[in-house]
């Protein structure tokens, strides 16, 4: 009776999406046939055809886009699938039928990364792209709102600073949302409520597993970016004890000295905390020591201008080791570094471990991770360091970091934990719980 009474309620939640979703897909979008033009053009300065998983998601937004119903699209790829790509190709395809596109990013960084990629894809389409973030101020803030306000600026890129009310779009068509799961729930139709019924794109790196599509984002259609793009090197994991420390640090010089770049990184940024998490700028402290002149640290905490000069003089090659938090997780884009150091690995979530592990092999060397763990590692804490060293399928990882951790509650506040928790407990039943959801979400398919 328990788990007849634990479908009920998985039920009533896969009926509540589908509820959505249909409202959402009813809702009369525009159709948005483009031309080819502008995006053959970035194509060409881009230098490489788009592989076959990017010309499949492609055709699928194409026809998105191209239909007069609203496009509520989610673009999955693994960490360096070449999604930027596929963003811009599709902006530039609203752009081609007398639009606008907008792309958000969660922080600063990655919206100033994107804007490297989008500048040098679409100034030889001859679209205008600018920024907008809280740092663009002034005249130059007031330049870009009235551009978006009267269409001479095709494309814009920016932080939520896009959906506060001062912004005006001539004529948003395509709202591309990067990183989804970094803003609430609320936020993700904000954007594309800045047009006029505009099409959205949501884009993740971080693989969702089967069982989460459908219960967290039942409303959108998925494309699924499958492959990594030519050229991605291997990359070796492994997994050693903090008492191998020494000898760590002993390679890592070699490695230093033969010109070859790292990145190191740790939980904290400073000491003194509540736990015993090893802290950025102590760690900081002693390799600066170590290797004088060759390190840089990036976290949090830093202002932005410090933030960015510190990964700039790691992309220059001006430092060689980078001792970052998790502010490196996503968007740091750094070919030469063939060497990523997570130190207390086990203390980070599977999903965050395999982003970092994806900063590195992006170059033609090939590269290595390792997994630093403290003394006296708990049964399930090696379990999913083995996770990682043994697949490099984010998709496989993200299974099993679900089933680890909970992915909290679509329908209510809660960001972690599973839904529909109260008779069946996903992380005690996670086979049980995945064939109930399966079984829920085709009879609400059914019923409706």
């Amino acid at each position: 009776p328990r788990k007849r009474l634990a479908y009920d309620e998985l039920l009533a939640s896969q009926v509540a999406i589908a509820l959505v979703r249909r409202r959402q897909r009813s809702r009369p979008g525009r159709a948005l046939p483009g031309t080819g033009e502008l995006q053959a053009k970035a194509l060409a300065a881009f230098g490489h055809p788009p592989t076959l998983g990017q010309s499949q998601a492609l055709a699928e937004i194409g026809a998105d886009m191209a239909a007069p119903r609203r496009m509520l699209r989610l673009l999955q790829g693994d960490v360096g699938s070449g999604k930027t790509l596929v963003a811009v190709l599709a902006m530039l395809r609203a752009v081609e039928s007398g639009a606008q596109g907008a792309l958000m990013a969660p922080t600063e960084l990655l919206a100033r990364q994107h804007l490297r990629t989008l500048t040098k894809l679409c100034l030889p389409a001859g679209v205008e792209v600018r920024l907008l973030t809280g740092s663009v101020k002034g005249a130059e803030r007031k330049e870009v709102l009235r551009g978006l306000a009267s269409g001479r600026v095709g494309i814009v890129v920016g932080t939520h600073a896009l959906f506060q009310d001062a912004v005006e779009f001539h004529d948003l068509g395509l709202a591309i949302v990067d990183e989804q799961h970094r803003f609430g729930v609320g936020q993700r139709l904000m954007l594309a409520n800045k047009g006029r019924d505009a099409d959205m794109l949501v884009m993740t790196a971080t693989p969702i597993p089967r069982t989460l599509l459908l219960t967290q984002w039942g409303e959108m259609a998925v494309s699924r970016l499958e492959g990594k793009p030519a050229g991605r090197q291997p990359i070796t994991t492994r997994i050693v004890g903090q008492e191998r420390l020494p000898d760590i640090v002993d390679r890592l010089g070699e490695a230093l000295a033969r010109g070859e770049r790292a990145y190191w990184v740790v939980r904290a940024i400073s000491g003194g905390e509540s736990d015993d998490s090893v802290a950025a700028e102590d760690r900081f402290a002693e390799l600066s020591a170590r290797f004088p002149g060759l390190v840089g640290m990036a976290h949090g905490l830093q202002d932005l201008a410090v933030r960015e000069a510190a990964l700039a003089d790691f992309a220059a090659g001006t430092t060689r080791l980078l001792v970052a938090t998790t502010v490196v997780e996503v968007g740091v884009d750094v070919p030469e570094a063939t060497i990523m150091l997570i130190e207390q690995a086990e203390r980070f979530g599977l999903a965050a471990l395999h982003q970092l592990r994806g900063r590195v092999g992006r170059g033609s060397k090939p590269s290595s991770c390792l997994l630093v763990h403290s003394e006296g590692l708990s049964d399930g804490e090696k379990r999913r360091l083995l996770v990682l060293r043994d697949t490099e399928d984010g998709f496989l990882i993200a299974e099993e970091d679900l089933r680890a951790r909970g992915g909290g509650d679509v329908l209510r506040e809660r960001q972690s934990g599973l839904q529909g928790g109260r008779l069946l407990d996903a992380r005690e039943e996670p086979e049980e719980f995945e064939r109930l959801t399966h079984i829920a979400h085709r009879d609400a398919q059914a019923l409706l």
